[in-house]
């Protein structure tokens, strides 16, 4: 039986892994559609292979899920299945409003409590949370803003003398660029959580060992292609919000943002951070507006977004520590948590027969 839980706690991280695709597409191609710099679902093709890609630069980022943020040697498979099952609710809910939160903080809010619902406080690597979450989660958005605004305002300066179909061609073409290295950079990043997470369950299933383990290489393979298949699926209802809703935008802004957010993400996956890439692109996106002008951004759409984001760790953390619940409710062992996972698959069947029927489809052009 506890082979069959192994089994279902990789199927739910890769089931996460496609939330995160489809929910975080967003981040990459949003901003290159609204400027029509690629035409919709050409911009999800390209962004899905590139994030499939970008699963593979580095390992980092999965070794600090897989052991900096919750203790290992305390953590088993109903607390890892509990999390994921926690973060996939809060995508979906966030997904449904159109908010672009952090799939990758409603992966770690799952861990924390889950892992805190079965072993108490001790079992959370509180200094980890502090210097690998949650500083990066302040900054990472800031660094985008200021980096954006300041690409703008240079690029007006050099340009803003010259003819506007000129120029607007020009940054079409570097959004392209700039759209594939988000992409990338959100597969290097974003990619290796879920790689962490199964690495997680097989440390606690007992088929590696917790002192010295490296990422099998058919997990990254299966993390990378359930992101580039979700993010293939697109999450137009977020593509919306992040593109078009934030500010009116235009192919310099988008290039700048593009580019900020990520510079930002590259550069922190380097130390093993598992930013958020949806506050990096979107901090970009406000700071591209700002630089135009203050107005320019709407601040009740940024403040609705940055509302989500502080709720994501907690509200997702909640939802893990009500799975946990459920399940020892339910008598505690594996087949408890296979019990949930069925429950789980019927609710999900359900809301999304729910959504496709009132769901408009994106233009594509």
């Amino acid at each position: 039986m506890s082979e069959a839980l192994l089994v279902v706690v990789i199927v739910t991280a890769l089931a996460f892994d496609f939330t995160n695709g489809f929910h975080d597409t967003a981040n990459a191609v949003a901003t290159t559609i609204s400027t029509r710099a690629m035409a919709p679902r050409l911009a999800v093709i390209f962004s899905a292979l590139l994030n499939f890609a970008g699963a593979f630069i580095s390992l980092r980022v999965a070794t600090t899920i897989a052991k900096g943020i919750v203790a290992s040697n305390v953590t088993s498979t109903p607390v890892v299945f509990a999390a994921l099952i926690g973060a996939i609710v809060w995508n979906l809910a966030t997904w449904r409003l159109a908010l672009p939160s952090s799939s990758s903080h409603a992966l770690i809010g799952g861990l924390v409590g889950a892992a805190w619902a079965a072993h108490g406080v001790a079992a959370v690597n509180g200094s980890g949370i502090w210097g690998k979450v949650i500083l990066p989660a302040i900054f990472s958005p800031l660094i985008a803003f200021v980096v954006a605004w300041s690409s703008i305002m240079c690029a007006y300066a050099i340009v803003g003398r010259r003819r506007p179909g000129t120029v607007s061609r020009g940054f079409r073409l570097g959004q392209v660029i700039s759209s594939g290295l988000l992409s990338l950079s959100h597969g290097t990043n974003d990619g290796q959580k879920t790689m962490g997470v199964i690495t997680l369950a097989l440390v606690a299933h007992g088929s590696l060992s917790p002192q010295h383990f490296t990422v099998p290489t058919w997990v990254i393979v299966a993390a990378a292609t359930a992101m580039g298949l979700g993010t293939y699926a697109g999450g137009w209802r977020i593509i919306r919000t992040t593109g078009m809703r934030i500010i009116k935008m235009d192919p310099s802004q988008g290039f700048a943002a593009q580019s900020a957010g990520a510079a930002a993400i590259l550069a922190v996956s380097h130390f093993g951070f598992p930013i958020s890439t949806t506050h990096a692109i979107n901090g970009g996106v406000i700071g591209a507006g700002a630089a135009k002008r203050l107005s320019a951004v709407r601040w009740g759409v940024a403040g609705n977004i940055l509302v989500a984001w502080m709720l994501t760790l907690p509200a997702a953390g909640a939802a893990a520590c009500l799975v946990w619940l459920l399940t020892q409710g339910l008598g505690g062992g594996p087949e408890a948590s296979l019990i949930v996972f069925v429950i789980a698959l019927v609710a999900l069947a359900a809301f999304t027969a729910r959504i496709r029927a009132r769901q408009p489809e994106l233009a594509t052009g």
